[in-house]
């Protein structure tokens, strides 16, 4: 079992950019561009290494490696966005992979690329600029189209078969990982459990009871054994569930108006672990968006626009607009649940605003709606 935060340290070790290697500062699928650029970089990976893996770094500064770190994705549908572009896909898997020296909130991206069973990948159809039938390839460290007659030739194997092969894990390092996650989450309930004698799993939260269920907060659960974050969120409540073979997580979130909020299902994580020391993970959507008086709503919607227009134009918000300014992210993302088709935009849009705002919850709060709203839409 390969452990991925020494896979990533090999791979920022081994070499600079090239054709079964990349590295990001930051990712960015929310927006056309960033998408269309993710798009080519898997498609260009996947048919440069036709027999291999292939990856994507994210979270590291490209001039000299340092590990900075990204914000937790929580993203399991990111095939179905891959699948949608391309003919051809590729398996593509993206993993949250914490590090010690980085916050608890931060991690590295890794994004796992591998070829479907060596078939040429080209975009499906036209994204920003590229153009529906585009087929690309590594030339060095940049992604570039091909027009030409095309060979796919295995180049890479053997070199990233070795540096998978020095990234395996072993009882030391899982022993180190349970450590360090034991004592970096002392003030949330650590816990561990080891699954088919092989699998641990480390987890942690703020526990609260209600009606004689536990659910916590600022959840964070790790994979040791592959150094694999499965989820973290500061915000939301979660309920854990825990067999001999599974580990379950039922993630709610907190929607509501006016200072009267209800916790609704969101999604059901489970994972399964199996006796030939394997394990698979299965998502599944329980969200059903809330309805809300229509008139209400508009009226909030275009408070928010108000709000952000004085953000725009550094206006000084009023005693009672602070408050609301908490509430703007989560009440554009049920106006877009309740048929209000540019609310999306309008969150987006408001995004550099919310980020230079004095309370840094606003921006964190953002987030948390930026994160559902994406893995319901993916949904």
């Amino acid at each position: 079992m390969i452990n991925k935060r020494l896979l990533i340290k090999n791979l920022l070790a081994h070499n600079d950019e090239n054709s079964f290697y990349d590295k990001k500062r930051k990712l960015n699928i929310g927006e056309k561009e960033g998408k269309a650029k993710f798009l080519k970089h898997i498609c260009a990976l996947s048919n440069s290494n036709p027999k291999n893996n292939s990856y994507i770094v994210i979270g590291v500064e490209d001039e000299n490696n340092k590990i900075i770190g990204v914000d937790f994705f929580d993203d399991s549908k990111i095939q179905n966005l891959v699948n949608a572009y391309m003919s051809n896909p590729p398996i593509v898997s993206y993993e949250n992979i914490p590090f010690p020296h980085l916050p608890s909130d931060k991690v590295v991206g890794l994004v796992s690329i591998r070829s479907n069973d060596g078939q040429l990948c080209s975009l499906r159809k036209n994204i920003w600029k590229y153009y529906g039938g585009t087929v690309f390839f590594r030339d060095g460290s940049i992604s570039m189209p091909k027009v030409f007659d095309i060979v796919i030739k295995d180049v890479n194997s053997e070199i990233v078969n070795a540096i998978e092969s020095h990234a395996q894990n072993n009882i030391e390092l899982t022993l180190d990982g349970v450590f360090d996650f034991m004592n970096s989450r002392k003030d949330y309930n650590p816990n561990y459990k080891v699954f088919k004698e092989y699998f641990v799993v480390c987890w942690a939260g703020k526990e609260k009871k209600v009606n004689g269920d536990t659910y916590c907060s600022r959840v964070d659960i790790e994979l040791i054994n592959e150094q694999v974050k499965l989820f973290y969120s500061q915000f939301d409540e979660v309920s854990i569930t825990i067999t001999e073979d599974e580990f379950k997580i039922i993630e709610f979130v907190q929607l509501g108006l006016q200072n009267t909020y209800k916790y609704y299902p969101l999604e059901e994580v489970t994972i399964k672990f199996k006796d030939n020391v394997s394990y698979d993970i299965e998502n599944k959507l329980l969200f059903d968006p809330p309805q809300f008086d229509k008139k209400v709503l508009h009226h909030l919607y275009n408070s928010n626009h108000a709000l952000v227009e004085k953000l725009k134009k550094k206006i000084s918000l009023t005693k009672n607009e602070e408050k609301d300014i908490i509430n703007l992210p989560s009440t554009y993302l049920i106006c877009y649940f309740n048929d209000f088709s540019n609310a999306k935009e309008k969150l987006e849009e408001a995004q550099p605003y919310l980020k230079n705002y004095s309370d840094k919850k606003v921006y964190d709060l953002y987030k948390e709606s930026i994160r559902i709203l994406r893995k319901v839409r993916y949904n």
